[in-house]
């Protein structure tokens, strides 16, 4: 057990190998995968919007840490990482917000970052720091299988699960390297290019999800574009999750004030099969 203290008192949490593995399994026929940029507007609201996605349904959050030059990311990120680098929001505010959503909820807990601000902190403080915040895995959108070797083993070592990204136009030997080296669950990529919300889901993406399973027994995750209850439920076909970005980062952005509960009807929405399409920027 590990003690993590806050202004909220102590809470203890197991740090047993299969922790984050159970988290990370989606509970639901169709799993949620929530994506928000923390410290957009601000780390308060944050931490309301988290734990309304979780209250909704969202099985898991991937808290993102806000970065510079978010390259594969569109305009919608884009405009969120800026507005909470202005706010100051760094990676240890990410794992601080990690450190007091688990305190109060037992969803899956995924940090989302570019690996600059990971090797700023240093590759071995940040796993410790991730695994004692309660976390349970790690995607670094840029960080390649190929490099990975160190990265893997000081993951191993605290107990927590790499997610990497399988895209269209990886090769099946590269899927399966890729299937290999994933914890938790797999990311497919919906499609190439950057993030954003998309008016339909790609071919590519069933053919994808199907050429990774032939590697692993993971759950696969469908991501980048999904923004309405039909993809939701057109994902939930042939994948065991979709990925929600653009569309909550979006609806925070449009909803000043009441950020957290337009998240909510969101994430209702997409699992009551009634949600409607954001607009693309």
């Amino acid at each position: 057990m590990v003690a993590i203290k806050s202004s909220r008192g102590t809470a203890f949490l197991p740090r047993s190998r299969s922790s984050p593995t159970s988290r990370l399994r989606f509970h639901h026929k169709r799993g949620l995968v929530a994506y928000v940029t923390c410290g957009d507007p601000d780390l308060s609201t944050t931490r309301e919007i988290i734990l309304a996605a979780i209250a909704a349904g969202a099985d898991v959050i991937e808290l993102g840490v806000p970065f510079s030059d978010p390259v594969a990311d569109g305009p919608v990120i884009q405009r969120a990482s800026e507005r909470a680098l202005k706010n100051g929001t760094s990676l240890e505010d990410v794992l601080q917000v990690a450190r007091e959503i688990r305190q109060s909820s037992d969803a899956g807990l995924v940090i989302f970052s570019y690996l600059n601000p990971i090797l700023r902190m240093g590759l071995e403080r940040f796993c410790e720091a991730a695994a004692v915040s309660g976390a349970d895995g790690v995607l670094l959108i840029d960080m390649t299988v190929e490099e990975a070797g160190e990265y893997r083993r000081c993951m191993e070592a605290h107990h927590l699960a790499p997610i990497f990204l399988a895209a269209p136009t990886s090769t099946d030997q590269r899927l399966k390297k890729i299937a290999q080296a994933c914890g938790g669950f797999v990311y497919a990529v919906s499609r190439t290019g950057v993030t954003g919300t998309q008016n339909e889901l790609q071919g590519d993406a069933r053919d994808l999800v199907r050429r990774i399973r032939k590697h692993t027994s993971l759950p696969i995750a469908v991501g980048f574009g999904i923004s309405n209850a039909q993809q939701f439920a057109q994902a939930g076909e042939f994948a065991d999750a979709a990925v929600v970005g653009s569309a909550i980062v979006q609806t925070i952005e449009q909803n000043p004030g009441r950020a957290a509960q337009a998240v909510a009807e969101l994430v209702h929405s997409l699992r009551a099969g009634n949600g409607r399409s954001m607009s693309a920027h």
